[in-house]
C-alpha cells in the first residue's frame, strides 16, 4: 500500500484511539496517580489487547464471532463487569479522606499493570469489530495479505506511540503535582466514567 493511502488511515486511527474511552482512562488514570513505569505498563497491554484483536479479526474469526451471538453477549458482560469494578475501585479511593501521596505507588507490580491494560482491551467486544471494519475499509478486496499485515502493524505501531505519548505526558510532575491536589476529584471522575463505560458496553448494539 502506498504511503499516500496509509497516512489517512493512520491518522483516523490516532483520532479514534485517542478519544475518551476505558483504554485512555486506565493510562492516564494510572500515569498520573501511581507513575511514569506503570503508566506506560498499561499503555503497553492496552496495545497487546489490541493486537490480539487485530489478529482475530485479520484471520477473519470475527465474523465467526458475529455468527455466535454467545460468545460477543460473554465478552460484553465480562468486559462491562469488569469497568465496574474499576467504577467501584475509583469511587472507593475518591470516598477515602487523605492525601494521594499516602498511597503505595509500588502495591500494584508491572506485570499486574500490564494485565489491566490487557484484560480492559481484551473483554471490549467492540475492538474486535473496530478492527473488521477497519481493515474492511482499508484493505481493498483481493489484496494480497502483506497488505494487510502492513495495515495492522502499522496501525499498531501507531497505537503504541500514542498510548505512551499519552503515559509520558500524564505522568509529569506538573500533572502528577495537580493529581496530588485534587486525589479524590480525579478519582470520582474516574469512577464516573468507568461506570458510564461500562454501561455503555452493555447497552451498546453489536450487531
Amino acid at each position: 500500500m502506498p504511503l499516500s493511502d496509509l497516512i489517512p488511515i493512520l491518522v483516523a486511527w490516532v483520532i479514534a484511539i485517542s478519544s475518551p474511552g476505558p483504554a485512555t482512562l486506565a493510562i492516564t488514570g494510572t500515569a498520573m496517580g501511581a507513575g511514569r513505569a506503570r503508566g506506560l505498563a498499561v499503555a503497553l497491554g492496552v496495545v497487546a489487547g489490541s493486537a490480539c484483536w487485530a489478529l482475530v479479526a485479520g484471520m477473519g474469526l470475527g465474523a465467526a464471532m458475529m455468527s455466535h451471538a454467545w460468545a460477543l453477549e460473554a465478552l460484553r458482560y465480562a468486559g462491562a463487569g469488569y469497568l465496574a469494578f474499576l467504577a467501584w475501585k475509583s469511587a472507593r479511593s475518591a470516598l477515602r479522606p487523605g492525601a494521594a501521596a499516602a498511597r503505595d505507588a509500588g502495591a500494584e507490580s508491572l506485570r499486574h499493570a500490564w494485565a489491566r491494560g490487557a484484560l480492559i482491551h481484551l473483554t471490549n467486544p467492540k475492538a474486535v469489530l473496530f478492527w473488521g471494519a477497519v481493515f474492511a475499509v482499508a484493505v481493498p478486496p483481493g489484496a494480497p495479505a502483506s497488505v494487510l499485515w502492513q495495515v495492522g502493524l502499522s496501525c499498531l505501531a501507531t497505537s503504541v506511540l500514542t498510548f505512551t505519548t499519552m503515559a509520558l505526558a500524564f505522568s509529569a510532575r506538573p500533572v502528577a503535582r495537580a493529581y496530588l491536589r485534587a486525589r479524590r476529584w480525579f478519582d470520582a471522575a474516574f469512577a464516573v466514567l468507568f461506570g458510564f463505560a461500562a454501561f455503555k458496553i452493555l447497552t451498546a448494539r453489536l450487531t
